[in-house]
């Protein structure tokens, strides 16, 4: 991909006009129509030599003889990443609508997404996805260490739905010193188990492994590495997320757009919404490589070959600061992306608010 910092700032203004004019028109983008609709203060001369250079970086492309020019998805990355700026005004709009429209008090939570998702996909003009939450959000709800004899420990736990599960593990440094005096290793068990209940009670399991204890109990110091290692096993058990299945709104609103107007192009996506969705779920709730809170994937940056002349953005939304579902929206490349970036950001965060 191109390195947006080697681009001049008249090639970025020259990128930045012409991604904005094939957004809003659909139509290979020349010269002179940049010339009379943006104040680039250049001839129609520069700016083609612009689009030239942006061209052959690969930024820009002609999509037969004789056009106009079209963003590539690399032109999209650099644009979306570095030249626009998601609408606070489309945020705000889409909060508001949530909180007046959306009652977690009277409507079961599948109902309060489904109608998020309406929102959404009614204000974006694209198919909106919201993941169901997680089922794997179990809380500690009791833990039991139990001597078994040739240096193990059972771990017991049960969770606040009342499943349970255990782990066997080794004995914990600083019993192993008490020998074979099962009463004994007993009683020390039973302390370690009331300490640990007393602190983890309540907790999602997914959470136990990133929990600092620094400041244990002194108490309990002896114990420290062995609580350490209990906690990343219980931990590590609930980090891979479980599909849950995806709201979806608005395919309607896509069939419009002059990108679906293929019925083979539409019928496989059509079968990825309805019949794969297991497929398009690890995309949607994919944690954002950067330290942004939107992940955007544009074209052929999606694994998926039904989308990848399409963009997915997505947004985690959490209980508890917890991760436990998705916002998407899926459109074509030649997306909004202020508003579209705006909305799902917006979407998740009202979310994350609501269910905490």
């Amino acid at each position: 991909m191109f390195v947006q910092s080697k681009l001049t700032a008249r090639q970025q203004q020259i990128l930045w006009a012409t991604v904005r004019h094939y957004i809003a028109t659909a139509e290979p983008v020349g010269s002179k129509s940049l010339a009379q609709e943006y104040n680039l203060n250049v001839s129609p001369a520069t700016i083609r030599n612009g689009m030239g250079a942006l061209e052959k970086a690969g930024l820009l492309y002609q999509p037969y003889t004789s056009a106009g020019r079209v963003p590539s998805d690399s032109g999209y990355r650099i644009y979306v990443d570095r030249l626009m700026t998601p609408s606070d005004t489309l945020a705000k709009e889409v909060a508001r609508l949530l909180r007046e429209q959306l009652n977690f008090d009277s409507c079961s939570l599948e109902a309060v997404l489904r109608g998020a998702a309406q929102i959404l996909s009614t204000l974006s003009g694209y198919i909106s996805l919201i993941t169901m939450p997680q089922t794997k959000t179990e809380r500690l709800q009791h833990l039991q260490l139990v001597p078994m004899g040739s240096g193990k420990i059972m771990v017991v736990v049960v969770t606040h739905t009342y499943q349970t599960q255990s782990i066997l593990m080794e004995i914990a440094p600083g019993v192993e010193d008490i020998g074979d005096d099962t009463e004994i290793l007993e009683q020390e068990l039973q302390i370690l188990s009331n300490f640990l209940n007393h602190q983890l009670r309540g907790l999602a399991l997914a959470e136990l492994s990133t929990l600092d204890w620094t400041e244990i109990d002194q108490d309990f110091q002896q114990y420290s590495n062995f609580i350490e290692q209990l906690l990343k096993s219980l931990g590590d058990r609930h980090q891979t997320p479980e599909y849950t299945r995806i709201q979806v709104s608005g395919v309607s609103e896509v069939l419009r757009l002059p990108e679906f107007s293929q019925l083979q192009q539409v019928q496989t996506i059509l079968h990825l919404l309805e019949d794969e969705q297991e497929q398009l779920w690890p995309l949607i709730f994919a944690t954002p490589e950067s330290s942004q809170q939107v992940n955007i994937r544009i074209g052929s940056e999606n694994p998926l070959e039904p989308i990848r002349s399409c963009t997915l953005i997505s947004a985690q939304y959490r209980q508890n600061s917890q991760p436990i579902g998705s916002v998407g929206i899926l459109g074509p490349t030649r997306m909004v992306y202020e508003n579209a970036i705006a909305l799902v950001e917006a979407t998740a965060n009202y979310l994350s608010e609501a269910l905490s």
